[in-house]
């Protein structure tokens, strides 16, 4: 073939164009898989951390398959939809359902020291961006055993807080029932709080986070209310 041709440039340049696009999808793929492995370890850290698992000297893929016994999914009349799969539920997606009784609301059903921890997860807006979360409750589905909360873009040093242990400590051994009906646990303004009762200070300068953070355990966890009374 002539290779100072018009045909020759054309099939050559033809030829560039299908390699690279085939190399952009595949490097693409391979990404794409890693990105997602990466964000699959980070929400099983998050829900171990809401577990008071400590894993930083050890393998947080095989604590979390030792740990956690079920992920299944129910609905807000309390029946179990599936048995497993409730990792892989959008919980930003079901919150933006109309209808309660269209969500699919996860519980991780976790065994830690022989003992049995149902860990729902949460999510709400603080003042920048959303917030999301755990809650860990005892077998009594009723007493706090741990939380994590996280954020996408609160103020550093502000709102941010609500990821750090001094505010996240106080939630454990808080009960999100009162007298038999769902009440949960309310944040209230710095000083406020009485530790012999169901709320929890909420942060200096971080007023609309902390309201952020109140409603969403409110609006999350009412989700389960029927699950929580089983």
């Amino acid at each position: 073939m002539n290779t100072n041709s018009n045909t020759y440039t054309i099939v050559y340049a033809s030829i560039v164009v299908v390699l690279v696009a085939f190399l952009l999808a595949f490097v693409s793929s391979v990404l794409k898989e890693r990105q997602n492995a990466n964000v699959e370890l980070d929400t099983k850290k998050q829900i171990l951390s809401s577990l008071n698992v400590d894993f930083e000297n050890a393998d947080p893929a095989a604590l979390y398959e030792e740990i956690i016994k079920e992920d299944m999914i129910i609905n807000s009349l309390g029946d179990t939809l599936a048995k497993e799969g409730g990792f892989y539920v959008k919980v930003a997606d079901e919150n933006a359902k109309d209808k309660l009784e269209d969500r699919q609301l996860p519980v991780f059903v976790a065994n830690v020291d022989g003992a049995t921890k149902y860990v729902l997860p949460v999510r709400g807006n603080g003042l920048w961006g959303p917030i999301w979360g755990y809650v860990a409750l005892d077998d009594d589905k009723n007493t706090i055993f741990g939380v994590y909360f996280s954020h996408q873009g609160e103020t550093p040093g502000l709102g941010a807080e609500i990821a750090h242990e001094k505010f996240k400590k106080p939630f454990h051994g808080k009960h999100i029932m009162r007298n038999g009906e769902f009440a949960s646990v309310r944040v209230v303004k710095p000083g406020k709080s009485d530790p012999n009762a169901e709320y929890v200070d909420g942060l200096s300068g971080g007023t609309m986070t902390s309201q952020g953070v109140d409603a969403m355990l409110m609006d999350g966890l009412s989700q389960y209310v029927v699950f929580l009374k089983k």
